[in-house]
């Protein structure tokens, strides 16, 4: 049986699937002077804890972005709040998006 060369845009990801994932338990001062120094430098927490072992980091991400998991239950409560239907995620989505950019801008003004 032969083992067929995987697709181009395939192989870079080879690496990222056999990294393992190192998780750290440490004191609330520290994960916040990391995660405030990588918010500083315009990285991730991990891409900053690798810099602060000097250890490479990939190119910036095209796309920087904020995540937040929303549950069947999630959506519920968003959809009534919005006058939609929970199954209208897309809409819900640009909804949350319009909301946290009126949220950013209340923040900022002084």
């Amino acid at each position: 049986m032969s083992q067929r060369k995987l697709p181009e845009k395939w192989q870079s990801s080879v690496r990222a699937a056999k990294a393992v994932q190192v998780a750290f338990d440490m004191d609330e001062g520290l994960q916040y002077h990391i995660r405030r120094e990588a918010l500083d430098n315009g990285l991730s927490p991990s891409d900053q804890i690798r810099h602060i072992l000097a250890l490479p980091t990939a190119a910036r991400p095209k796309r920087p972005r904020l995540t937040v998991s929303l549950s069947p239950e999630d959506y519920a409560y968003l959809a009534e709040r919005y006058g939609l239907r929970p199954d209208q995620q897309l809409e819900i989505k640009h909804r949350v998006m319009d909301e946290l950019l009126s949220y950013s801008r209340r923040a900022q003004k002084p």
